[in-house]
C-alpha cells in the first residue's frame, strides 16, 4: 500500500476535476470505435478526459507521459433482470430531489440501466489498479482529489452528448416579442420549487407555468400517445396569456420557454424576474427534466427503425464481415451515412487512408478527435476491418431471423459527424440534409487536407468543356472548368409513357373530388439518353455579350467532357422548384445503364478554322445614384474610412459596378444575394432575364453561394494590428501542427495564425484563400517553392484522363418529398453482388432499385 500511495502522489498534480467547458470523452475511443461495452472497456485520462480503447492508451501514455486512467466497465445484464423484476434490480425509484445523478435525483441516463458498470483508477505504465475500497484508506489528500475526479467524470455529459444538444441549439431561438412587457398578474401565488401537478388533469410530467397567470397545465400530446393532453394549450386559446416556461428546465443558466402567439421555442431575457414574480429563485433551481431539445434527439433517434426504403418480396440475406458493417442512424445522419459506405469502396480512399492508418494514427496532434485525417481513417477502418460487425441480438449469421432484420450493432460515427460538420450552418445540425451537398462538402474538406500529397477525390474529378459560338460573329470561346460531379436533368417532355401519366392524372383528380383513395401511383418513364442529351444538346443563349461586336448577340453553347475520371459520379436533378418556388421531387423512374459509354462527350478543343473570341470584360455600367460602396461584397479592408466593406472588385481601377436594381430583384425572389451579384457579373449586366437563367443554371454548383471574387484578382493578405498595440499572442503548437499537417510551411501557418487572432478555423479559411500570396511572398523572400511545400501542389486541378467506358458499382437513393426531409440508403455492388446499406440493416439486395436512384457512381471500366 506504501508504494501505491507513492505512486498516486507522484501522478497527483497530472489528475484533474473537470470544469464547465471541458469535453469528456467517457463514451468512445478517439482511435476505434471502442467503447465501455467494448470487451477491453474504455480507459478516459484523468487530465485530458480523451478517451482510448485497451490497443491505444498506451500509446497515449507514451505521446503524453499521462499516467492516471479511469476505466469504465460496462457488463450488459442478463436479459431477465433488464425489465426490473425477478432476481434483477428493483423498479427505478420515484426522484426526491430536485437534481440529476445524485442519490434520490434522476438517473444521468436511462440507457445505461441495461448494464452493469465498473469502474477504477489505472495507473501506468505499472497498470496499479485502484477501487474505490482502496482508495477509502489512501491519504486525505489523495482520496479526496482522486475522488473529485473521478465522480466529475462519471457525472458529467459525454462529448457526444454535448455535440448532439449543441447542434439541436444551432436551430437559433429568437427573443420573444412579448418578452419585454409581459403582463403578470399580482395574485400573490408563489409556485413550490418540486411537487408540480397539471391543474386539470392531475399529470406530473411535461407540465408548463405559463408566465402570465402562474397556471401549471400540461404540455402537448406527442405523436405516439405520449406527452401531455393539451391543457396548456388551451389555456392559452381561453386566455391569450402567450409565454410559458417548462418546469424541470429551469436553471441558473435559463430554461425553455414557449409563445403560443408565435408558435416556436423563444428566449425571454427578463426571465429571472418573471420567475421570482412567483416566488421562484432561478438560481437555486436544477434540471430534473428533459429539454424539448433533449427531447428532439430522442425523438429522431428513433428514426433508426424506420424501414422506409426496404426492398419487398421475401427476406433479405443479412451480410457481416470486412466492408459491410452498417453505421447507427444518429437522428437524420442516413445522408452522411450513405455517402461515407460508397467512398470507402473506392479504392483511393481505402490506401490514402485506411492503409496509412499507422502513420496517421502517429502523427495525430495532442487532440486527435479534432484532427480531419485522424477521424477519417477511423471511420475507415471501422466500416473496412470486419471488428465492428457485430450482430445485434436476436440474429443469426446462417440467415434472417424473426427480428430484428439484419440489424448490427454497427458503429457511430459521432466524433466523425460532429468534426466534419463543425462550423458548417447545415451539416453542424440534426437536421436531414442533401447527401449530394454533403458529398461535396466532404470532398472539399479531403481536398483542403491533402494539399501535400495525393489527394482520394481526384478520382472523381474532371474537367468540362464549354465551347460558346456567337451566331453574329462566328467567333468562339473555349473554357474549362474542374468538376467532381456531373449534374443531369430530367427531360420530362421525353417520357416514354405518356398517356399512363395522363390517365393517372385524371383518376388522382376524381378521386380528390370524390374523396376517394387515390390511384396506385404512375411514375413517368424517362431513358437514360434523354437525360444525357439534355445535357450535351447545343443551349441557346438569347443576350450573350459578344466581345467581338461590343454588344449583345445570340450565342450558342455546348458542353463536352475535355478528360474522363476513374469514377463518374453522376446526379440526377430530381428537386427542383414549383411554379410557387417551392422546393419539389421529381417523383420519376430513370433505367440506368449497367455499362456507360461517354467516349463520344469528348471536347476537342480549338479546331482549325476557329476564330477566338477577343478576351475582353463587360463594359461597366457607371450611374450616378447607384450606391457603389459594399455592392459585391468580398474581403475586408483596412482603411481608416467608412469603406472596410467595399469589395475589392471595387477598388481596382476599371473594375465594373454591378446593376443594383437587378440584385434587388433577384434577392427578393429568395436568392443568396452573393449568388444574384455573380449572376449580374456574369451575364454582363444585360439584365434580370439573363441573370435569371444564370441562377438556374448554377444553382446546383457547390460554390452558388461564395462571395464573387473577380478572376485575377488575389488580396494580399494583411495582418490586423491588436489593440493598443499590445503584442500577438505566440500561435498554438497544436494549431500550428494540425495546419502544418495539411501540407504548408510552419511559417505559413504562423502567419495563418496571426492573421485570424489564432483561430484555427478561421486559419484554414484564410490560408486557403491566400495561397497564391504567401507562396509568392515565399519565394520574394528568398525561400523556394520547395522549401514551402508549394512544390507538390499543382498550378491547376489535378486530373486523370482515360476511356470513357464505365461500370455502375454503387447508388443512393431517396425517398421523401425533398432533400430535407426522407430517409437515404445506398446500394453497393461487392464481391459480384448487389449489397444495401440501410444505416445499421447491412444485406444482399434481391432487386436493387437502380431506376429510383439519386446518385449513380460509375467506374472505369477494366477492359
Amino acid at each position: 500500500m506504501a508504494d501505491l500511495n507513492e505512486v498516486l502522489l507522484s501522478v497527483l498534480s497530472t489528475i484533474r476535476v473537470p470544469k464547465p467547458g471541458d469535453r469528456v470523452h467517457k463514451d468512445e475511443c478517439a482511435f476505434s470505435f471502442d467503447s465501455p461495452e467494448s470487451e477491453g472497456g474504455l480507459y478516459v485520462c484523468m487530465s485530458t478526459f480523451l478517451g482510448f480503447g485497451k490497443q491505444f492508451v498506451e500509446r497515449h501514455y507514451r505521446k503524453s507521459g499521462q499516467r492516471a486512467y479511469l476505466h469504465i466497465k460496462r457488463t450488459r445484464k442478463p436479459k431477465e433482470e433488464e425489465g426490473g423484476s425477478g432476481s434483477g434490480d428493483p423498479p427505478r425509484k420515484k426522484p426526491t430531489r430536485l437534481a440529476i445523478g445524485v442519490e434520490g435525483g434522476f438517473e444521468v441516463s436511462s440507457e445505461h440501466a441495461q448494464f452493469e458498470e465498473e469502474v477504477k483508477l489505472v495507473i501506468l505504465p505499472e497498470r496499479l489498479e485502484v477501487t474505490s475500497e482502496d482508495l477509502s484508506s489512501m491519504p486525505d489528500v489523495v482520496r479526496e482529489r482522486v475522488s473529485l475526479s473521478l465522480s466529475g467524470i462519471l457525472s458529467s455529459d459525454s462529448a457526444s452528448h454535448q455535440d448532439e444538444v449543441q447542434q439541436w441549439d444551432g436551430e437559433v431561438r429568437l427573443v420573444s416579442k412579448h418578452a419585454a412587457g409581459l403582463q403578470q398578474l399580482d395574485s400573490g401565488l408563489r409556485i413550490p420549487p418540486s411537487g408540480w401537478r397539471c391543474q386539470v388533469c392531475d399529470l406530473d410530467e411535461n407540465l408548463w407555468m405559463n408566465l402570465t397567470d402562474g397556471a401549471i397545465l400540461c404540455g402537448r400530446r406527442y405523436f405516439d400517445g405520449s406527452g401531455g393532453n393539451n391543457h396548456a394549450m388551451q389555456h392559452y386559446r381561453e386566455t391569450g396569456f402567450p409565454l410559458a416556461v417548462k418546469l424541470g428546465t429551469i436553471t441558473p443558466a435559463g430554461a425553455d420557454v414557449y409563445s403560443y402567439d408565435e408558435d416556436d421555442m423563444v428566449l425571454d431575457p427578463g426571465l429571472p424576474s418573471h420567475l421570482a414574480h412567483f416566488g421562484i429563485d432561478m438560481m437555486q433551481m436544477q434540471k430534473t427534466d428533459k429539454t424539448m431539445t433533449e427531447l428532439e434527439i430522442d425523438m429522431n433517434q428513433r428514426i433508426g427503425e424506420w424501414e422506409v426504403i426496404q426492398e419487398s418480396g421475401g427476406a433479405l440475406q443479412p451480410l457481416c464481415g470486412p466492408g459491410y458493417t452498417g453505421m447507427k442512424n444518429l437522428g437524420n445522419s442516413c445522408y452522411l451515412n450513405s455517402v461515407m459506405q460508397v467512398l470507402f469502396s473506392v479504392p483511393d480512399f481505402q490506401s490514402t487512408y485506411v492503409a496509412n492508418l499507422e502513420k496517421i494514427y502517429q502523427d495525430a496532434p495532442t487532440d486527435p478527435t479534432q484532427d480531419f485525417r485522424t477521424q477519417v481513417a477511423k471511420l475507415g477502418h471501422g466500416l473496412l476491418s470486419g471488428e465492428y460487425c457485430r450482430p445485434a441480438e436476436g440474429w443469426s449469421e446462417g440467415g434472417p431471423s424473426t427480428e430484428p432484420k439484419g440489424d448490427q450493432e454497427g458503429i457511430a460515427p459521432r466524433m466523425f459527424k460532429a468534426l466534419v460538420g463543425k462550423g458548417h450552418p447545415e451539416f453542424s445540425t440534426n437536421r436531414q440534409q442533401d447527401a449530394q451537398e454533403f458529398l461535396l462538402h466532404f470532398v472539399n474538406m479531403v481536398e483542403r487536407y491533402c494539399r501535400s500529397s495525393d489527394c482520394p477525390s481526384e478520382s472523381f474529378r474532371f474537367l468540362v468543356e464549354e465551347r460558346i459560338h456567337c451566331l453574329q460573329s462566328d467567333k468562339v470561346k473555349y473554357t474549362q472548368r474542374a468538376e467532381s460531379l456531373l449534374q443531369l436533368p430530367v427531360p420530362l417532355e421525353h417520357a416514354t409513357n405518356k398517356e399512363e401519366l395522363s390517365e393517372y392524372e385524371q383518376k388522382k383528380k376524381e378521386a380528390e373530388l370524390a374523396k376517394a383513395p387515390p390511384p396506385e401511383l404512375v411514375r413517368a418513364h424517362i431513358p437514360f439518353a434523354a437525360c444525357l442529351s439534355a445535357l450535351s444538346e447545343p443551349e441557346t443563349l438569347e443576350e450573350f455579350w459578344s466581345s467581338a461586336l461590343q454588344a449583345k448577340s445570340m450565342a450558342s453553347k455546348t458542353t463536352r467532357f475535355a478528360s474522363f475520371p476513374d469514377y463518374l459520379v453522376i446526379q440526377i436533378k430530381k428537386f427542383t422548384f414549383g411554379l410557387d418556388w417551392v422546393p419539389k421531387k421529381l417523383d420519376v423512374s430513370i433505367e440506368m445503364p449497367d455499362s456507360l459509354d461517354v467516349s463520344s462527350l469528348r471536347g476537342a478543343g480549338l479546331q482549325p478554322g476557329e476564330e477566338e473570341l477577343p478576351d475582353l470584360a463587360p463594359p461597366s455600367l457607371i450611374t450616378p445614384d447607384v450606391e457603389v460602396k459594399g455592392s459585391l461584397g468580398g474581403f475586408l479592408s483596412n482603411t481608416e474610412e467608412d469603406d472596410s466593406l467595399c469589395s475589392p472588385l471595387l477598388s481596382t481601377p476599371n473594375s465594373p459596378v454591378l446593376d443594383e436594381s437587378v440584385i434587388t430583384q433577384l434577392a427578393e425572389m429568395g436568392f443568396p444575394v452573393e449568388a444574384c451579384r455573380k449572376a449580374v457579373f456574369y451575364t454582363g449586366n444585360t439584365g434580370v432575364e439573363a441573370a435569371m437563367n444564370w441562377v438556374m443554371t448554377h444553382m446546383d454548383d457547390p460554390d452558388f453561394s461564395a462571395p464573387l471574387v473577380l478572376p485575377g484578382f488575389s488580396p494580399a493578405p494583411t495582418d490586423m494590428p491588436t489593440p493598443q498595440g499590445t503584442p500577438d499572442p505566440p500561435p498554438s503548437e497544436e494549431h500550428l501542427a494540425t495546419i502544418i499537417s495539411m501540407g504548408f510551411s510552419r511559417d505559413q501557418a504562423s502567419r495563418a495564425l496571426k492573421a485570424t487572432s489564432n483561430s484555427l478555423e478561421r486559419a484554414v479559411d484564410w490560408i486557403f484563400s491566400h495561397i497564391d500570396d504567401l507562396d509568392a511572398m515565399d519565394i520574394s523572400e528568398g525561400r523556394s517553392a520547395a522549401e514551402s511545400v508549394s512544390e507538390s501542389v499543382p498550378a491547376g486541378p489535378r486530373v486523370r484522363d482515360g476511356e470513357g467506358k464505365y461500370e455502375l458499382f454503387a447508388f443512393i437513393s431517396h425517398m421523401g418529398t425533398s432533400t430535407m426531409c426522407g430517409h437515404y440508403v445506398c446500394h453497393i455492388k461487392k464481391e459480384g453482388r448487389w449489397v444495401i446499406y440501410n444505416d445499421q440493416k447491412v444485406c444482399a439486395s434481391e432487386k436493387p432499385p437502380k431506376d429510383l436512384g439519386y446518385i449513380y457512381f460509375y467506374q472505369r471500366s477494366s477492359s
